[in-house]
């Protein structure tokens, strides 16, 4: 299968969760012997066109204007995803089906599915409703009503929990049948790293012990949570140091509430990471947290357990379908600072038990989240959305419609090339 896949970041460029998705699904895709055209945003440093793993990727030009916000700025991204689409497609000919990955590529998958009659998947990762808890202003309500947009377009919709299909499904009133759970992996080879005394040094004094967290620093993660319960665990444990890797818009916030509480030297907030030290410090931190208050599905714990760090989650979303209370984590009540000090005291003074959580959560990594079983899952989506188009009268409609109107300029283009 050829397929044309669009996604607003992918490594190296790389802001959350989505970017690692895209392309650990991509690399398992071409693995199995299919096509994978990815395009997605360029800085204007990174190549335009190249072949990483097999996956064929192309990056748009960087925007040349300053958008009034973030809203426009994507609807801005996606005229240029949409040139660089016709551009291929005019070069390398017909593909099968378009995969969308969230709202930020909704509109150059929409003009693409009605312009070329080709079936439409959608992967939804979060939704604007999720992250904030409702919907409270015209931005929010514009990302909202793009989500519902792409359920309604997509032939079938995919997600990562069955939290997150119960939360789709109620939120843009889908049918049953039409959203697909699918959860996320890891690759392991991908998480292997061996620190050094010096490395760790970096970060904390060998007689400190690391309590990590890796992500994205936004509110919904629960940061704040675990800086409130700093205090109560430097009582029990004062040799404890706390590193915050990644950034994001929330980091000042973090900061200025590390210094109200008067911990500020016992938080190291590293800001970017590149993977490798994400990965040694997997290796040389102690336990990993994730204190998310809303979290589809949690995939920075995956990576934890991949490289045999024990890990602390919140009893939130996709995060306790597969982190299992006292068996491969420990999990929390959400937005409670004090029962996260006591579960981080807990496996600090407990090492034969945070040893046995880290191992039974590296099994169930290996046996159940690798990237070759999703990648056949979605395989299968394909398939079944194929022959369903293929016996669909949708194509033939069209092509009516499109004659009565002359057809589209995208069309008209796009066919001449393809048979001249």
């Amino acid at each position: 299968m050829k397929i044309l896949m669009f996604s607003w970041e992918y490594p190296p460029l790389s802001y959350g969760g989505l970017a690692r998705h895209v392309q650990d699904l991509s690399e398992a895709l071409v693995s199995q012997g299919h096509q994978i055209f990815v395009i997605t945003q360029g800085d204007g440093k990174l190549p335009r066109e190249e072949v990483v793993s097999g996956v064929k990727i192309y990056r748009s030009n960087p925007l040349q204007i300053s958008a009034i916000n973030f809203v426009e700025h994507i609807l801005h991204l996606n005229f240029l995803l949409l040139e660089k689409a016709i551009n291929i497609i005019d070069r390398l000919g017909d593909f099968d089906l378009i995969h969308g990955h969230d709202w930020l590529v909704f509109w150059v998958c929409r003009v693409l599915k009605h312009a070329l009659t080709k079936p439409l998947l959608y992967t939804i990762h979060a939704t604007e409703f999720g992250r904030n808890q409702g919907i409270y202003n015209e931005i929010q309500r514009y990302i909202n009503d793009l989500e519902w947009y792409a359920t309604f377009e997509a032939w079938r919709v995919i997600v990562c929990s069955n939290f997150m299909k119960q939360e789709v499904k109620n939120l843009f009133q889908l049918p049953d049948d039409k959203v697909l759970e699918i959860a996320n992996g890891v690759n392991e080879e991908n998480y292997r790293a061996d620190y050094s005394k010096a490395f760790r040094q970096n970060y904390a004094s060998p007689d400190e012990q690391i309590i990590l967290y890796v992500g994205r620093i936004v509110r919904e993660k629960g940061i704040q949570v675990l800086i409130q319960s700093i205090p109560e665990i430097l009582q029990r444990n004062p040799a404890s140091k706390f590193v915050i890797a990644g950034k994001g818009p929330y980091l000042d916030s973090l900061k200025a509430q590390a210094d109200y509480l008067g911990i500020s030297n016992r938080v190291y907030f590293t800001g970017f990471i590149s993977d490798e030290e994400r990965n040694k410090l997997y290796r040389c931190a102690d336990l990993a947290v994730f204190p998310s208050l809303y979290e589809p599905f949690g995939i920075v714990a995956l990576e934890a357990m991949a490289t045999m760090t024990p890990v602390i989650v919140s009893a939130v979303g996709g995060l306790v379908e597969f982190v299992e209370d006292g068996e491969n984590g420990l999990t929390v009540p959400p937005n409670d600072s004090s029962r996260l000090a006591q579960a981080i005291l807990q496996l600090l003074n407990e090492q034969n038990t945070a040893r046995r959580l880290a191992n039974n959560g590296y099994r169930l990594v290996k046996e159940k989240y690798s990237w070759k079983q999703i990648a056949r899952k979605t395989v299968k989506v394909y398939q079944e959305v194929l022959a369903e188009y293929a016996e669909s009268d949708w194509p033939k409609e069209q092509k009516r419609c499109r004659e009565r109107a002359g057809e589209s300029i995208i069309y008209r283009y796009l066919m001449q090339k393809k048979y001249s």
